[in-house]
């Protein structure tokens, strides 16, 4: 791998870490901010339903299926270049969404926005891990991962006083101006470096992957709506498993695959990748949910609901660290399964929360928090302790892109069952299409749908198939824990570092 020689004082290398963390405090703002504005989206632009469901799933899908691609292009042609690139069009794309004039052009500048951040995440991790060894890249890397859980906790919360200031689009000046600096940061400072040995481009593997994540994403969002024996639906869920089977074939037969599926003989490494699918239903995709009921539904205001979310993330800034304590005294996989627990405890507590009683609601989403919080420090680290050493760094790029990419999914299901739950408590006449009124609801949008019922029915209807559905994400959790145990649980693993507690950002 090449690297400089020579070592950057101080104040530059400290100007190189400042410049890749405000690039990891803008990519959580971005999506817990595109969250947060989807309900005055929707007022804008009287949106369809669909139309506000692709405001998160368009930026979740490109990064997902392209971070572990970026990452290879960035060993290939230097991590400085493409890190630049990638802020810059992220810069680009944020600005571009201040004045976007319709609902296709804001959909497709967060698709281009997820493409943007693929390419700084990658290039800036890379970057940092050549400027920095030993204890100080453990710091850095420290540094990196609480920054990015400062961007999760007070995303909302900023998102909110932004909007109620100067409206949504607001949002999206603010995280060009934080990509700018950041731009501004690295380009004199940032040194280029690549590896010599970087594998070509898996460009089949990558082609099949994102169609597959695509199409079956597609089906899901679509499927409230057209019914999941539509025609559509069928062929798009069709394609997605022979896109899955054609992706599998490829990464076989190709001589550099973009993910070593061998991998998966492992137990223990395919017993970690439960962990980012359990904590996507039960904290990721809360992150959407929950601005959406608390603003759209109940009627707080944005900076009201900003605060409240502080509950549900604030806990990431301490408790992985707490985590990597632990594990002097117990597993890792058995803090992963209680932390599991804790949350699934969390969830069903929230179910039983009436509206209207905001300090019991704080406090079930706090427990949720503390319980994400322990797998959320542990389960970089897993990753690539299960595996033999020299197959680390497929590990953690397999984990990363199962982390995201499940990210991606798990919102676009967890969405479509909620639209399915307040279906079956809204009225059932014949003359109304409960299935539309229900997505519009689900998305914030209660001025749309009492258009057809009243406001109180409507909320009734929303908080009832709401509860369910935080009952079945506590089930979904439970069964996580217990396979979690089953996979990590028996043998005890080696204690984890600083490092590997705070892991690469999601």
């Amino acid at each position: 791998m090449h690297t400089t020689t020579e070592t950057l004082p101080a104040p530059g290398r400290h100007a190189i870490l400042a410049a890749i963390c405000l690039a990891a405090l803008v990519l959580p703002m971005s999506f817990t901010g595109g969250a947060v504005a989807t309900p005055f989206i929707g007022q804008t632009f009287a949106a369809h339903p669909t139309q506000l469901a692709w405001i998160t799933n368009a930026f979740m899908l490109s990064f997902g299926s392209l971070l572990m691609a970026a990452g290879t292009l960035a060993d290939r042609y230097g991590r400085k270049r493409l890190f630049l690139w990638g802020m810059a069009l992220f810069t680009g794309a944020s600005l571009w969404l201040t004045v976007a004039p319709g609902m296709l052009w804001l959909d497709a500048l967060r698709a281009l926005q997820g493409v943007a951040a693929a390419i700084a995440l990658a290039s800036g991790c890379a970057a940092l891990a050549q400027e920095f060894d030993g204890h100080a890249r453990t710091r850095a890397f420290s540094l990196l991962g609480t920054t990015f859980g400062a961007g999760l906790a007070f995303g909302p919360l900023l998102s909110g006083l932004l909007i109620e200031q100067w409206g949504w689009r607001a949002i999206f000046l603010g995280t060009a101006v934080l990509a700018g600096l950041s731009l501004m940061l690295a380009a004199p400072t940032l040194r280029e470096s690549r590896d010599p040995r970087a594998l070509r481009l898996d460009t089949a593997g990558v082609l099949t992957f994102s169609a597959m994540l695509v199409s079956l994403t597609t089906a899901v969002i679509l499927a409230p709506e057209q019914g999941w024996g539509a025609a559509s639906t069928r062929y798009l869920l069709a394609a997605a498993a022979v896109l899955l089977l054609v992706f599998i074939l490829v990464e076989h037969r190709v001589r550099h695959p973009m993910l070593d599926l061998q991998l998966f003989r492992f137990a223990r490494f395919l017993g970690v990748q439960l962990l980012p699918i359990g904590t996507c239903y039960c904290y990721i995709v809360l992150i959407v949910l929950l601005p959406l009921r608390f603003i759209g539904v109940e009627g707080h205001g944005a900076s009201e609901a900003g605060l409240m979310m502080l509950a549900l993330s604030a806990p990431m800034l301490g408790v992985p660290m707490l985590a990597a304590t632990l594990t002097r005294w117990l597993s890792a996989g058995v803090l992963c399964a209680i932390g599991l627990l804790i949350a699934a405890a969390g969830l069903y507590a929230l179910s039983l929360v009436q509206v209207g009683q905001p300090w019991q609601t704080v406090v079930a989403m706090l427990i949720i928090g503390i319980g994400t919080g322990l797998p959320w420090g542990l389960m970089d680290g897993l990753a690539i302790s299960v595996v033999p050493k020299e197959r680390a760094g497929m590990a953690a790029g397999i984990f990363n892109t199962t982390r995201v990419a499940s990210e991606g999914v798990a919102l676009a299901v967890t969405l479509a069952v909620l639209s399915a739950l307040v279906a079956h408590h809204l009225p059932q006449h014949t003359a109304l299409d409960v299935s539309v009124i229900a997505q519009s609801l689900v998305m914030g949008n209660v001025q749309h749908a009492s258009a057809s019922l009243p406001v109180a029915v409507l909320r009734t209807a929303y908080i009832a198939g709401f509860n369910n559905l935080l009952q079945l994400l506590a089930g979904v959790t439970l069964l996580t824990a217990a396979a979690v145990l089953i996979f990590l649980g028996r043998r005890p693993i080696a204690p984890l570092h600083a490092e590997a507690a705070q892991g690469a950002p999601s």
